[in-house]
């Protein structure tokens, strides 16, 4: 068994879930503790039985509820050192003994599931995505991506499924309700990706095995999930990719998406 499930994804909160026979891990804490027992329960998984949270960087929409639940459940935390400085909220309410500290690059186990951190480029302090491999399959979790760079090709490369930013469109950023500022940071190059980006991204993936893809972190304001979908297939036909060769899913925001079977 090899398993994941986006519990909530987008602009306003953000928490994934990873599970084997043996290990279940969270991939941030972005809403509230209650929020996130409620959607563990609602997939008949107890809260309690979770063995870590991967935090990927200190934004309040990915760590709202971390330490709150990670003290209500004494559940390790595992974060590297500038993340966790920058988030001296979060860190207040988590025991030391509970603080696994790792660095990006190096890979780590959790259970039966081995772990690669990845460096994103994110206005954060130290951001990044993951690799989670069992048994030689791997999946790939990247959101928060001001641009694509060749190395986070490289660490998505081979893998079977891929949680994938696909922030904004660049028309509909550009006449939303967002300042100008924060719509320049949006589209700047330590912002978030467009659903363009993620389309050639993609393309890019499926020449080393992608199989599934879940889009994700869509923003309420300056993205529709039908034009996150549309766009990404649109990229697919351009690259001659029957859209029938991917199994492609957009993550809600407010519920957790289907399971996603590895």
């Amino acid at each position: 068994m090899f398993n994941f499930y986006s519990l909530y994804s987008g602009s306003s909160g953000n928490s994934l879930l990873v599970e084997s026979e043996n290990t279940k891990i969270l991939i941030d804490a972005g809403v509230s503790s209650k929020k996130i027992e409620l959607a563990l329960t609602n997939l008949t998984i107890d809260p309690s039985s979770i063995n870590g949270i991967l935090i990927t960087h200190e934004h309040s929409d990915h760590v709202q509820g971390l330490g709150t639940f990670s003290k209500k459940y004494d559940l390790p935390v595992f974060v590297n050192q500038k993340t966790l400085d920058a988030m001296p909220k979060q860190k207040e309410k988590i025991s030391d003994k509970n603080i696994k500290k790792f660095t990006i690059e190096e890979k780590f186990e959790i259970g039966d599931l081995q772990i690669k951190p990845f460096s994103i480029p994110h206005d954060a302090a130290n951001p990044c995505g993951f690799n989670i491999v069992k048994d030689d399959k791997k999946i790939s979790i990247a959101t928060d991506i001001g641009h694509m760079t060749n190395g986070i090709l490289k660490n998505l490369e081979n893998s079977l499924f891929v949680m994938l930013e696909s922030n904004y469109d660049p028309e509909v950023l550009k006449f939303s309700r967002y300042p100008y500022p924060l719509k320049s940071r949006i589209a700047g190059p330590t912002g978030h990706l467009s659903n363009e980006s993620a389309g050639k991204t993609i393309s890019f993936l499926l020449k080393s095995g992608l199989k599934q893809a879940l889009l994700g972190h869509l923003s309420k304001e300056s993205n529709f999930p039908e034009l996150a979908y549309k766009t990404v297939v649109d990229e697919l036909i351009c690259n001659s990719y029957d859209e029938n060769s991917l199994k492609l899913g957009v993550a809600n925001r407010d519920f957790p998406s289907n399971i996603i079977h590895i």
